[in-house]
């Protein structure tokens, strides 16, 4: 039987989190990060970082977006950097280039955005190796890409390997990847390991790695095979949960509309959604890899800057896409639930449900796209009539008070009052309609036709 989890932390608003200097970080760690405007921790950061940096063993449990990735990823670097080239004071082996590291996450996408913060958070400042002083050598490995760049990256040598478990069991099966160096272990979304299957494939490379490590494992949730997990390959593991006053799996940042939307208005409705005032980077849920890309090309045809992920789409394409919604080039991102799982993208503005999510869990995992690290966000969900049924218990299971959806158009001002979506706008912006004097509906963007059909059409209407 799985022993009950501690009480929750609670961080008060006024609380003023230290710096990271003032834990203890590494200069030119702390550095790196000021670079980015990251000088204060969060919660999860704060509580986590003086057990990890002195080699303990721990769980560290927040929602998705409270920065858990800096929160095993800073005391991971700041102890590669004392691992001097004879013996390290963090007590870690001589860097040889074999992998120190191992971080095991769920998804292709996380991998590469935890190597990205990784990478940024050791950027400017060397570490201590065998041959000398040089930066550190981090790593991304995962499936659907080919095997060969990343076998030839391990033989030139890493310090860190941030991978998915298919691929990394994969590499050490073949010899390429040596786990009998690896002295820190990190699982990060372990409840999504085990929701997408992984929690054999993680307990194999386990098997693999020494005994005498310091292993920190993090997640959203605690179901009873992780705890089991835990209790299993941790020794003696403290158990952090960090949260504000006012935070609960709902999300209270984030102020949620639910609305009955019938199939044929949804993307004139969501194109609505999008001129919302303040609306920034959003990100849409379809339950279908056909509907997200039929989503995403509608939207397109309307003139938005959209971009999608999902599984009919090869990798590439998907880090493309990923890589154009992270610098902007894009501000709307069409998703199935699998294919996002991972996006960690803190300036979400605004997430839509563009179909009733499967259950409460995925719904809460979809808004928590929006309102991350202590901001605020706007959820939107649609709710067909077929699909009422399903959300109904949604609704129950998480206590929202919004059992009966109002039916809602892209016309309707409950609508536009909810979102603040202003009229005039709206009939000035590409995707939107506007009604003609005879009560005809005509698109106002341009099509690509030439002007002789279009003219024609509107004279036979």
């Amino acid at each position: 039987m799985a022993p009950d989890l501690p009480d929750v932390t609670v961080i008060a608003d006024d609380h003023v989190s230290p710096t990271f200097a003032e834990l203890g970080v590494d200069q030119g760690i702390v550095a790196a990060l000021a670079t980015r405007g990251i000088e204060r921790t969060f919660a999860i950061q704060e509580l986590t970082l003086p057990l990890a940096l002195a080699g303990n063993d721990l769980i560290g449990q927040a929602r998705t977006g409270m920065g858990k990735t800096y929160g095993f990823g800073v005391p991971l670097l700041n102890r590669l950097t004392k691992a001097a080239a004879e013996a390290g004071e963090a007590g870690l082996r001589a860097l040889d280039g074999t992998p120190r590291a191992l971080i095991i996450v769920p998804t292709r996408e996380l991998c590469i955005q935890v190597t990205d913060d990784l990478e940024q958070a050791a950027a400017g400042f060397d570490v201590a190796t065998t041959k000398g002083p040089r930066p550190i050598s981090i790593l991304s490995i995962y499936g659907g890409r080919p095997y060969e760049a990343q076998i030839d990256g391990l033989r030139k040598g890493v310090d860190v390997v941030v991978g998915t478990p298919g691929r990394l069991l994969d590499l050490a099966n073949q010899g390429h990847l040596i786990l009998g160096k690896i002295q820190i272990l990190v699982l990060d979304e372990a409840d999504e390991m085990l929701d997408l299957g992984f929690l054999p494939d993680i307990e194999r490379i386990l098997s693999m790695v020494p005994q005498d490590r310091q292993t920190m494992l993090f997640s959203a949730t605690m179901p009873g095979p992780i705890i089991t997990l835990a209790r299993t390959f941790l020794r003696q593991p403290t158990h952090v949960r960090a949260e504000h006053h006012d935070d609960s799996a709902v999300h209270e940042r984030t102020t949620q509309f639910v609305y009955r939307a019938h199939a044929l208005d949804k993307t004139e409705l969501v194109a609505k959604v999008l001129q919302a005032s303040g609306r920034g980077a959003t990100m849409i849920f379809a339950r279908t890899k056909r509907t997200a890309q039929k989503v995403a090309d509608d939207l397109a045809e309307r003139g938005f800057k959209v971009g999608a992920v999902h599984g009919d789409l090869g990798q590439i394409a998907r880090e493309k896409a990923l890589g154009r919604f992270r610098d902007g080039s894009i501000d709307v991102l069409v998703a199935t639930d699998v294919a996002a799982r991972g996006i960690d993208i803190d300036d979400v503005t605004h997430v839509i449900n563009y179909q009733c999510p499967e259950d409460e869990k995925t719904y809460v995992h979809r808004i928590g796209r929006t309102g991350r690290a202590g901001k605020t966000g706007i959820a939107v969900t649609l709710v067909d009539w077929d699909e009422l049924h399903r959300w109904e218990l949604i609704d129950k299971a998480l206590g929202l008070g919004k059992p009966d959806p109002a039916e809602t158009y892209s016309s309707s001002e409950h609508l536009f009052a909810d979102l603040g979506i202003d009229p005039a706008v709206t009939g000035n912006v590409p995707g939107t309609r506007r009604p003609r004097e005879d009560g005809e509906v005509v698109e106002r963007r341009e099509r690509t036709r030439p002007a002789r059909t279009r003219d024609r059409r509107r004279t036979r209407a």
